[in-house]
């Protein structure tokens, strides 16, 4: 598999300064300051890319899962909400909240929930995050 990869300029001090983050594959590249990571400013944030990560990783590896499980998905949307706070004098992301709703006929709703949480600890993204608490919402829809 190919190595991915991401890169960041940052220029100037750290409330005064700005920067800007690009990915590899030049899909996305945007500013970010000290006011979109700290504040309510314009621009994203690695936070921000992070959760993005965790969503589509989760959101891609429920469907393999569900799949392998013999009930391959129509749908899976998952939203995944970066908790950034000060711990100890300093910026620690504290915790992810994953909040997911999927489309996939003919499973029950256990069997569904049990998917989703092998996927919580199994995506690569997740286990790259493992210092981080991960929390799950899983909601099946009717289809």
């Amino acid at each position: 598999m190919p190595a991915r990869k991401g890169t960041a300029v940052w220029e100037g001090t750290l409330k005064e300064g700005k920067g800007s983050m690009k990915l590899g594959s030049g899909a996305y590249e945007g500013p970010f300051s000290f006011q979109s990571r700290f504040e309510e400013g314009t621009g994203t944030n690695p936070e921000e890319l992070i959760g993005a990560a965790l969503a589509g990783c989760f959101s891609m590896a429920l469907s393999a899962n569900l799949e392998k499980a013999g009930h391959p998905g129509r749908r899976v949307s998952t939203v995944a909400d970066v908790k950034l706070e000060m711990v100890e004098g300093g910026p620690k992301i504290t915790a992810i909240e994953l909040t997911t709703e999927a489309e996939v006929p003919g499973i029950d709703a256990a069997a569904f929930q049990e998917q989703a949480e092998k996927t919580k600890t199994g995506c690569p993204v997740s286990k790259a995050l493992t210092g981080t608490e991960i929390k799950l919402n899983a909601k099946l829809l009717q289809s």
